[in-house]
């Protein structure tokens, strides 16, 4: 048995509405994701002890990131919070490749924005806090994730020649 790396769980999303045109991107500079999935349950004394009836469960997924001033994705997520319109939302597991070259491990939800928080400090980066509310399980499978968003380097490399135009 293994241990996950953090930074090998990623998350895609796509407004819903944009599935014919866009495809489906990451966040940029995440720091953290997360996702949690919660039970309530009623419950009921009786002289043998108690009884739980639980609900449903809910799943809701979370992401915290320094925003980049052209991440695009941020301000179609806003929009389709205001709208309240539904994203598309992969969580992507690059530890367990698919079944296929470019493919992993992952499971695709669908889900309405719940809260969006920008952080801006006189002293630090303005961070992006996005929750997401899923609907219903989501759905398992093998999602493509392009080769550029598998590079994790913020430039690459560059010879000490001059460089062309």
């Amino acid at each position: 048995m293994e241990s996950v790396h953090g930074s090998k769980i990623i998350y895609m999303y796509r407004p819903l509405s944009e599935a014919k045109k866009t495809a489906a991107l990451r966040l940029a500079f995440v720091k953290e994701n997360g996702k949690t999935v919660s039970t309530d349950a009623d419950t009921t004394q009786t002289k043998d002890g108690t009884l739980r009836s639980p609900s449903q469960a809910e799943i809701e997924i979370t992401s915290t990131s320094v925003l980049a001033s052209d991440d695009t994705m941020i301000s179609l997520l806003e929009k389709a919070q205001l709208n309240n319109e539904k994203v598309e939302v992969w969580e992507i597991n690059l530890d367990k490749p698919g079944t296929t070259d470019g493919k992993y491990k992952g499971t695709y939800y669908q889900a309405y924005v719940t809260e969006i928080e920008k952080s801006s400090p006189s002293d630090d980066w303005t961070e992006m806090s996005l929750t997401f509310g899923i609907e219903g399980k989501g759905a398992e499978g093998d999602v493509t994730v392009p080769t550029e968003m598998l590079d994790e380097a913020l430039y690459t490399f560059t010879d000490t020649t001059a460089q062309a135009e």
